[in-house]
């Protein structure tokens, strides 16, 4: 068993003898999902730990997509909810690149770019196929879209 998995297996057992509903129930969830992407495809097969966090990833997206869209329909109290099961999933990410930390690894892939002979908006192409290996899982795919439209822009 990955040692991630058997950490959200033992954090469950512990959330579930204090009592923690939130935490369970988050916890619950991602095995869940996680268990789903083990037995998907043609036979059932053990996820690596990169495996499960990419699931713990997705996880933790659809919560932030759900917080938003409760938020824009005025159900704050479910947003609340959604948000708090982020921050539990967020327990198990590797750390997020910070907004500087982000800017600087896209500002050198930029140059390296331009160096290779992509200009303009039309380099967001070559600048993502330098960025996203350097940057992997601790930046969201969006965020990472953005800093580079936003380096190309100025």
């Amino acid at each position: 068993m990955t040692t991630i998995k058997s950490r959200i297996q033992d954090d469950l057992t512990a959330a579930i003898k204090a009592r923690d509903e939130l935490r369970s129930a988050t916890l619950r969830m991602t095995l869940a999902a996680i268990t789903t992407e083990e037995v998907a495809g043609k036979s059932a097969r053990e996820l690596s730990d990169a495996e499960v966090i990419k699931v713990i990833g997705r996880e933790a997206k659809k919560r932030r997509e759900a917080a938003e869209a409760f938020r824009k329909a005025g159900r704050d109290e479910q947003a609340d909810r959604e948000e708090a099961e982020g921050q539990v999933l967020a327990g198990y990410l590797p750390q997020q690149l910070s907004d500087e930390e982000l800017a600087a690894v896209v500002a050198e892939a930029v140059a390296e770019a331009r160096a290779q002979g992509a200009e303009g908006p039309k380099a967001m192409g070559a600048v993502m196929k330098i960025v996203k290996p350097k940057v992997g899982d601790r930046a969201e795919g969006g965020r990472v879209a953005a800093a580079v439209k936003q380096a190309l822009a100025g």
